[in-house]
């Protein structure tokens, strides 16, 4: 099977903030400009949403509960505002991890008694434990509450404990929802980052770097897919498959589109000798953008892995058209 090599070196230019994607190439220095005409110097820590304070209607919007059920849990003791504002009670940031612990829970249709009942016995049992619901890890089955703390697992109705929510996601969710003006400085940040790696990520020598400059930017815009992608591109060249896949997928879920997402993982199963799981990939990433040369070819060699040689005429010719003088044309032609 002829290898096709990726066309990773590009450096592609992308949406800024949820969702980015693809919108076309640039060169290092035209994106350069753009970037620097856009954005200014951004200080990352200055989002950090932690030391945060937020209204119920900011508690609604990021989380979905609503006024009237921050009312009574505030009553019951379950939850209620630990901070103020203006002279005004409001939730920080751990009682908002608090309270998308409990919107958890009665979303497993525990009744509000219960998870009352459930926080009173932490409290009687765990008495330093001051706010259990946001400093211990709380899940549910849907018919009992379970508490995983560092005594170990116990269900605290009866003494005898699962729902397990990131307070990374939680962050990005306020910045997302609560802060959009802080997500684009942060998605600028980021992508400022994106292009540094993208210049050192063919260099051995500078390989490493390029992997905590992408990392950087994920901390800053997870959203941002082709960052994904690239340390995608960069665990397959070193043959960590399993761990492409998953960058791969990662960027897919934040662009369904991206034709690079859809080729790489195609190109994987290709490598792996499964070319009939390889197809939807290639064919998704021809969709997305019908001049991905490297897509034709790779989607006309999976059929003809297949025995499959008619269906893959259309994609040598389209091969050949898009690149008449590639270096894999010689190959396209042979297959005619």
């Amino acid at each position: 099977m002829a290898r096709r090599k990726k066309s990773d070196e590009k450096v592609i230019h992308v949406i800024f903030g949820p969702g980015g994607g693809r919108t076309g190439t640039l060169g290092n220095a035209e994106a350069k400009t753009e970037h620097e005409r856009t954005s200014a110097a951004v200080d990352p820590s200055s989002t950090e949403p932690v030391s945060d304070v937020f209204t119920k209607g900011e508690i609604t919007r990021l989380i979905g509960l609503s006024e009237a059920r921050l009312r009574s849990l505030d009553k019951a003791g379950v939850v209620t505002p630990s901070a103020r504002r203006n002279g005004r009670r409001v939730y920080d940031f751990a009682d908002l991890i608090a309270l998308r612990t409990a919107k958890a829970l009665f979303d497993q249709r525990i009744r509000l008694r219960e998870v009352t009942r459930a926080i009173q016995a932490l409290k009687s049992d765990l008495p330093k434990v001051k706010r259990p619901l946001s400093e211990l890890r709380i899940v549910s089955d849907g018919r009992s509450i379970v508490v995983d703390s560092a005594e170990g697992a116990f269900e605290p109705a009866t003494g005898q404990m699962m729902l397990d929510l990131s307070v990374k996601t939680l962050r990005e969710d306020i910045v997302r929802v609560l802060r959009p003006s802080a997500g684009r400085e942060r998605a600028r940040a980021a992508y400022e980052l994106y292009l540094e790696a993208s210049n050192l990520d063919e260099d051995p020598s500078t390989l490493e770097q390029a992997i905590e400059l992408y990392k950087r930017a994920l901390e800053l815009d997870p959203w941002l897919a082709i960052a994904h992608t690239n340390l995608g591109n960069i665990a397959f060249r070193r043959q960590h498959g399993e761990e492409a896949e998953t960058y791969y997928r990662k960027a897919l879920e934040i662009d369904g589109r991206q034709p690079e997402a859809k080729y790489n993982l195609g190109y994987l199963m290709l490598e792996r000798g499964e070319p009939e799981r390889s197809i939807p990939y290639f064919r998704g990433a021809i969709e997305a953008d019908p001049d991905f040369a490297d897509a034709h070819f790779n989607l006309a060699m999976a059929y003809e892995q297949m025995g499959k040689a008619d269906d893959a005429r259309p994609f040598w010719e389209s091969y050949i058209a898009l690149e008449p003088h590639g270096t894999w044309t010689d190959i396209a032609r042979r297959h005619l």
